[in-house]
Formats: structure tokens, C-alpha cells, sequence
């Protein structure tokens, strides 16, 4: 994404290391959490490689489409688990706005406004409404989780309040990445 390299590294590493709990969610014990954890993790994973400032490492136009391909594959996946629950739409909009991303900077890699244009895309603001809105319902969900009773013997992929800081992490990350847009 283009923007400052200092906040770029700072999404680099949120991504990271969300999607790095992510893979420690898919070894729980309850199927939903590894089933779920599997597509956050690779949303942390490319969020955090699309992350990467563009003056470090500057992709060629062709890997955006292999981005755009791979997140496309990922929404079909979530629209498919969609039968199976409500919170599979969730990852259906974040692929749908991670595959929007990778197709505008595959087609203007330098900016992302055509000449003679001002202000944002509608698809852009949309996306922006929508994650910005998950970003404050998903925090205002995180404040009240109580402590787990005996929480000693809780697995660190079976912890519902990690799963949601990260929900929460990779929404942030999205909000940054389009308004970087």
C-alpha cells in the first residue's frame, strides 16, 4: 500500500502476528474456531504481505491479479460456509474488500483516483461504512468479556476474547488499508 513506511511496518506486524494466532486457533479443540480460524489467518497473512510499503517492495502489476485471484477464491469459500452461519458473511466482506484492494492497485499501482477525479470511490466508501461499523460493534463486544473461571487450563487457540481482539486487529487493519487507498 502507498503511504508512510513507519505505519506500513506498524500494519505489517499487527497482520503478522494476528495471523499467526489465527494458525494456533485452527489447532483448538472446538471445529467452528478451526474452521474460522483458517480464512482469518490467511486474511492477517496477505493483509500483512499487501501492508508492506510500497518503497521496501513494489510487486509487479501481474502478482495484484494472483491477490486479487487467490482473496476471489477465499470469498467463493466464505459465500459457500455463509449456509452454515452469519459470521461467514463477515469474511466474505473482508475477502470481497481484500480483493477489491489488490484489483486498484493492480490496475493504477501509483494512485488510485483517475485524473480530473476527487473524493472516493463508492465501492471504497461502502467498504469504509462497513468495516468502520464492525470495527466499533466488535470493540464495544471486546470491552465487557469477562475473565474465564480457572482460566489456567484454557488453551491459547480456545480463547474467545484473543479470537475477537484479532477480529478486531485485522478490521482496524482493513479501515487503515482502504482509507491508504
Amino acid at each position: 500500500m502507498h503511504g508512510p513506511a513507519s505505519p506500513g511496518w506498524l500494519l505489517v506486524a499487527l497482520c503478522a502476528a494476528t495471523g499467526a494466532y489465527c494458525l494456533l486457533r485452527m489447532r483448538s479443540g472446538v471445529e467452528e474456531q478451526r474452521r474460522s480460524a483458517g480464512g482469518e489467518a490467511l486474511m492477517g497473512f496477505g493483509m500483512a504481505v499487501m501492508a508492506v510499503p510500497a518503497g521496501v517492495f513494489a510487486p509487479p502489476a501481474w502478482v495484484w491479479s494472483g491477490y486479487a485471484a487467490v482473496f476471489g477464491a477465499a470469498g467463493l469459500r466464505a459465500l459457500w460456509s455463509a449456509r452454515r452461519g452469519a459470521h461467514h458473511l463477515h469474511h466474505l466482506a473482508g475477502a470481497a474488500a481484500m480483493a477489491y484492494m489488490a484489483v486498484a492497485m493492480a490496475v493504477s499501482p501509483g494512485h488510485h483516483h483517475g485524473p480530473g477525479t476527487s473524493g472516493v470511490p463508492l465501492l471504497t466508501g461502502v467498504l469504509l461504512l462497513y468495516f468502520s461499523g464492525y470495527v466499533l460493534l466488535s470493540g464495544a463486544r471486546l470491552v465487557p468479556v469477562a475473565a474465564v473461571a480457572g482460566g489456567g487450563g484454557v488453551r491459547w487457540g480456545d480463547r474467545p476474547e484473543l479470537a475477537r481482539a484479532c477480529r478486531l486487529s485485522m478490521g482496524i487493519a482493513t479501515v487503515a488499508m482502504l482509507l491508504a487507498l
